[in-house]
């Protein structure tokens, strides 16, 4: 059960993203994952970079300014790593069988209009459901064996995997040549398709004047309990975000 002062600012965030009204009672509106979800803007399609431009300028950023980013930003940022852009569900990374394994986390800790803690990106309803209160950057960068950019991001996007979303259909045997070890062929491919919607945010987030890194480097376990993962999903990246 969370905290009712947290309630207040995530109805009070749920207010400046248009969920609610003014004039509706915010302290009957609770965090269920229908009535808790906190709709985010609506995703440009557009802008004045290109995508040869974004290519050529992109760098690894580890070093960000203590200052916010916006709530358009961070729906941007989303909407390039997982974001829906057919009407039968494909999305902006391509997916191994459109079987999309992939989660997204946001870990929010300086963002205008959403108060700190880990949200999940619901890709149908282009929205984030509050999965846990408070800043969590610090116990992240913990984890990911104390690189300060996890903390000094304004944002850090975890992307997780279930593999056995795509191992079910793609179960044929891979046996690494080094150690012998055998897993199912669909592993690689949500390894693979995790490396596409990172690449997407890297884009996206140069296209915005952002900068970010991406951080493979952490203890599992240790991220998994304090995102609050499913027992199912595995973290395959770390990628905080920021101005730079």
């Amino acid at each position: 059960m969370m905290k009712k002062s947290f309630l207040s600012i995530i109805c009070m965030s749920m207010l400046l993203a248009g969920c609610i009204h003014p004039q509706e009672d915010i302290t009957a509106v609770t965090l269920s994952p229908l009535s808790g979800s906190i709709k985010l803007p609506e995703p440009s399609h557009d802008s004045d970079t290109s995508v040869e431009e974004a290519l050529s300028s992109r760098r690894s950023v580890r070093e960000f300014k203590d200052a916010s980013l916006t709530l358009t930003e961070i729906s941007q940022l989303l909407w390039a790593a997982q974001g829906i852009t057919d009407p039968r569900g494909f999305r902006t990374a391509p997916s191994a069988g459109a079987l999309y394994p992939l989660e997204v986390y946001v870990v929010a800790g300086n963002v205008e209009g959403l108060a700190p803690g880990v949200y999940k990106y619901r890709p149908a309803g282009h929205d984030l459901i509050p999965v846990k209160e408070g800043d969590a950057r610090d116990g992240l960068c913990k984890a990911a064996l104390g690189q300060p950019c996890v903390k000094g991001g304004a944002v850090d996007i975890v992307i997780s995997g279930v593999y056995e979303m795509t191992t079910g259909k793609y179960s044929t045997p891979e046996q690494d040549y080094r150690t012998g070890a055998s897993y199912p062929r669909g592993v690689k491919y949500v390894h693979m398709e995790a490396g596409h919607s990172a690449q997407n945010v890297c884009l996206q987030a140069e296209s915005l004047g952002l900068g970010t890194v991406t951080i493979g480097a952490f203890s599992d376990s240790e991220v998994k309990r304090i995102i609050g993962m499913p027992e199912e999903e595995r973290p395959l990246y770390i990628m905080p975000v920021g101005r730079v």
